[in-house]
């Protein structure tokens, strides 16, 4: 958020001055009185405008002012990116901008032609100061932020050729505002605002239009352009992408247009675009082509007559539209122009062979998730020479990585994961390609030496080599620059020696399920960036190091090992968002938890921790799971451990605060928009892991706040009652309290547990009977209070009359009252009894009978009227 700045004490307040003689100086007093306004107005905003301001008493002379060179009048101002922000550091991590109260500032410039403000990042309310520049041509205010509409009076002024509001914010339509009387217009740029509605059709007709961008809005409908529309012969690039559009668009309708260069109706969805030719040939050479998510004309690929008459395009993205047929090696021609290729997330087929033109030009290729088959070409390297960008994840790719990929120079991201390649990996790419930012060749069937032996890798960002069978172990000298480090799922064994690594931005390292033996090497803790830690499932043993400076970490998984001894003097307390120490052999008690007051994830299930639940526990008030099963821990449950919340997590909060790297921005370099930019995920998560509910374990990834929260404390010797306060836990979705020796009866305050949907209470020393106020319960479907000493009826409305008998056996006093069934067997079926063989049954049916045998003697001989019904009959 920027500062608050009023359209109408902007520089764009004018009056109109007939007579104004210039100084002297050669300047215009009255401009130059405004212009140190200015000055003062961004100083009073913490920011700095240009040094030569004030300086000198020709305003003409300054910088970022054009004059007239015969009037010495002001013709352009550029007060762009003066703001400098001041960043504001929240305690939720985010940052934000420092709002400003600025005062008022005027300026009388009736002759200016040219107002560039954009990335200025101001609140601005209307556009009242405007009208007085009658002589404006250029306007560009991106990036502020505009509070409502598009006023009105915006078409008053009716010299403008350029009016640029990209990335303002602005809602409303775009119908009635009189875009029609601005027929000098040229370019039209209003993408990434909150403009919605239709597209009104008189600004596709305005005379003089080349440039028009109305993509990233909330238009809906369909584009007003149909077979016999006049749009401005001079239209040059149409950009619509990311709305909501809809209906049918026809490439035969530009077919008379000869400017057209670019063309982008790429995200929307509900746009059926159609490119067949029925005997008319396009009279434009296109540049650009962006169809990406459209409900594009499936022969695009299959019946390619419209590309085969495109020559000079450089820009060409058709993925996310499930199109088939063979992979297009026809674009890669000797007179091909190609600089971004995406045919990504389609259904094609086909190999990259064979390719016989160099194709020089070419920045981006992505074919990722398609159905290639196939090699890749032995020399790719000479067939790109210039890539930045390969992407052939998601195919069906065989055979060997081509050592020739390592003549790429400038390829920043490398992307061959889920194929089939076999054989070794050049050690030259984790050596000599000094721009390669990612590396990531998981899920293939890659093998040998693990880095091929190699210790100083040029590798930027990120290598990411797991789920393959590497063997082998990491060299003890590792050395590099790169952040993530992903090696889990492989076949590497031997101690790990780390004494020398060099590795001072590392931030995320996974080296989970591989075999590797012995302890943990102290020097980890020399690793003072590292964030992320996964060394789950191997066989490391022995006490877990104890650093003098605790790691930043934030998310730590050591399951799955023989660990001993007490964790918490590894990692910084406050920094932890996720641990798994499951299934070790770590000892202790639980005191060290308090001080994890940002715990979200906590599996501390199959260990040997002992010692009571503190009330302690009831600090940790961002926990969304907690496993302390198959413990040795005894005493009773905290009353307070329902008063934490477990609330559901706001997914874009929530995200920032699951640990995480930080993400690598690419794109750039590639010559079409400003924003041109290629999208790939970069950030980082560590593996999911395991939580057992419904009697079986789960995996879950970052995302699991969406689908689960829970409570396990199963396998200890807890005893006492349970709390009635753990009815407050509405938003958990599993609760186990199995394999315990829980007494007294079960809380009827379960009701309030609204979001259960695993209730375990088997196996304890509960009795009473079981609250029918559980048949409230929609969400359960696994509940089991079997080998208690439960006894009443058992529930059988709601979910209750879905659960079979397991979930009671072992309550011999537990009986069904709906039928003739009687108590629980030993082996859980509800046996049938003869009434006759209870004898307390039997007693309370004969004196039932007497009773009533002497109640009505009494009523008919001693009442009134049973006499009279005597005498009746």
């Amino acid at each position: 958020m920027g500062r608050f700045l009023p359209w109408e004490c902007l520089p764009l307040v004018l009056c109109v001055v007939h007579s104004m003689l210039p100084s002297s100086s050669g300047c215009f007093m009255e401009e130059r009185a405004a212009l140190m306004e200015i000055s003062s107005w961004f100083m009073s905003a913490n920011s700095e405008v240009p040094s030569s301001w004030g300086h000198g008493g020709d305003c003409c002379s300054w910088e970022r002012i054009t004059c007239d060179n015969t009037t010495r009048r002001i013709l352009g101002l550029d007060l762009s990116y003066l703001y400098q922000e001041i960043p504001i550091h929240n305690s939720n991590g985010s940052t934000s901008v420092e709002p400003m109260e600025v005062a008022c500032w005027n300026l009388n410039l009736t002759k200016l032609q040219l107002l560039d403000f954009s990335q200025n990042f101001a609140c601005l309310h209307n556009f009242d100061g405007l009208q007085g520049l009658g002589k404006l041509k250029y306007l560009n205010l991106s990036d502020n932020s505009f509070i409502g509409n598009i006023p009105e009076s915006l078409s008053n002024l009716v010299s403008l050729e350029v009016i640029n509001l990209k990335g303002n914010n602005m809602s409303g339509a775009l119908q009635n505002i009189g875009l029609e009387n601005l027929r000098n217009l040229r370019e039209l740029h209003l993408g990434s605002n909150r403009l919605n509605g239709s597209l009104p059709a008189s600004v596709f007709a305005l005379p003089c239009l080349e440039y028009l961008d109305l993509s990233e809005n909330l238009f809906e409908g369909h584009i007003p352009i149909n077979s016999s529309w006049k749009c401005s012969s001079l239209l040059q690039t149409i950009r619509l992408s990311k709305n909501k559009l809809g209906g049918k668009f026809d490439f035969f309708w530009l077919r008379n247009y000869t400017d057209l260069k670019q063309i982008d109706l790429s995200r929307n969805t509900d746009l059926v675009v159609l490119v067949k030719m029925h005997g008319w040939a396009p009279k434009f050479q296109l540049r650009t082509l962006m169809l990406s998510s459209c409900n594009l004309d499936k022969s695009m690929i299959t019946e390619p007559h419209f590309l085969h008459t495109q020559h000079r395009l450089q820009f060409l993205d058709l993925s996310n539209n499930n199109l088939r047929g063979s992979m297009p090696n026809f674009l890669f021609t000797n007179e091909a122009t190609l600089v971004y290729l995406d045919l990504s997330n389609n259904s094609l087929v086909g190999s990259l062979y064979p390719i016989w033109q160099n194709q020089t030009n070419l920045r981006l290729l992505n074919i990722a998730l398609n159905r290639i088959e196939g090699q890749l070409l032995a020399n790719i390297g000479s067939m790109f020479p210039e890539l930045m960008i390969l992407n052939v994840s998601h195919n069906n790719i065989s055979g060997v990585v081509p050592s020739s990929l390592c003549n790429i120079g400038s390829i920043e991201l490398m992307d061959l994961s889920n194929n089939k390649f076999t054989g070794e990996v050049p050690s030259c790419l984790f050596t000599d390609c000094s721009a390669l930012m990612i590396l990531k060749l998981s899920n293939n069937n890659l093998g040998g030496v693990i880095l091929d032996g190699a210790s100083n890798l040029s590798v930027v960002a990120a290598i990411y080599l797991d789920n393959n069978k590497f063997e082998g172990t990491l060299p003890r000298n590792l050395s590099g620059k790169f952040q993530i480090m992903d090696l889990h799922d492989n076949n590497m064994s031997g101690a790990l020696d780390i004494s020398l690594w060099n590795l001072p931005s590392l931030e995320a390292l996974s080296l989970a399920k591989n075999s590797l033996t012995g302890d943990i090497h102290p020097e980890i803790c020399k690793l003072t960036s590292l964030r992320l830690l996964d060394l789950s499932d191997n066989y490391f043993l022995g006490l877990i190091p104890h650093c003098s400076s605790t790691l930043p970490l934030e998310f730590l998984s050591l399951s799955g090992n023989s660990l001993s001894g007490s964790p918490n003097a590894f990692f910084n307390s406050s920094f932890i968002r996720a641990l798994d120490l499951s299934r070790n052999q770590f000892t202790g008690n639980l005191e060290w938890i308090q001080y994890l007051s940002g715990i979200d994830l906590l599996l501390l299930g199959r260990n040997k921790f002992e010692g009571q639940i503190s009330s302690n526990l009831c600090r940790l008030q961002y926990l969304s799971i907690i496993d302390i099963s198959h413990n040795r821990l005894s005493g009773s449950v905290p009353w307070c451990i329902g008063g934490i919340p477990f609330e559901d997590h706001e997914l874009e909060a929530y995200t920032f605060y699951w640990p995480r790297t930080s993400g690598y921005f690419f794109g750039g370099g590639f010559g079409m928009f400003d924003d041109m930019d290629f999208s790939y995920n970069s950030h980082y998560d560590l593996q999911g892991f395991t939580f057992t509910t419904k009697g079986n374990p789960y995996t879950y990834g970052h995302n699991f706040f969406m689908s689960m929260s829970g409570i396990d404390l199963s396998a200890n010797m807890l005893s006492g009652e349970i709390p009635m306060e753990m009815g407050n836990l509405s938003r958990i979705k599993s609760l186990n309290l199995s394999n315990n020796f829980f007494t007294g009866s079960i809380p009827a305050t379960f009701a309030n547990l609204s979001e259960i949907e695993s209730l375990d209470l088997s196996e304890n020393r509960l009795s009473g009977s079981v609250p029918w106020q559980l048949t409230r319960l929609s969400s359960l479907a696994v509940f089991s209070v079997a080998y208690n000493n439960l006894s009443g009826c058992l529930p059988a409305s709601g979910q209750f009359s879905t659960f079979d008998m397991d979930s009671y056996k072992g309550n011999n006093n537990l009986r069904s009252c709906t039928s003739s069934s009687g108590p629980m067997a030993p082996n859980g079926v509800a046996g049938s009894v003869a009434v006759d063989s209870d004898p307390i049954l039997y007693v309370v049916s004969a004196v039932s009978f007497v009773l009533a045998f002497w109640a009505t003697v009494a009523f008919v001989f001693c009442h009134a009227l049973g006499r009279r019904v005597i005498l009746k009959l």
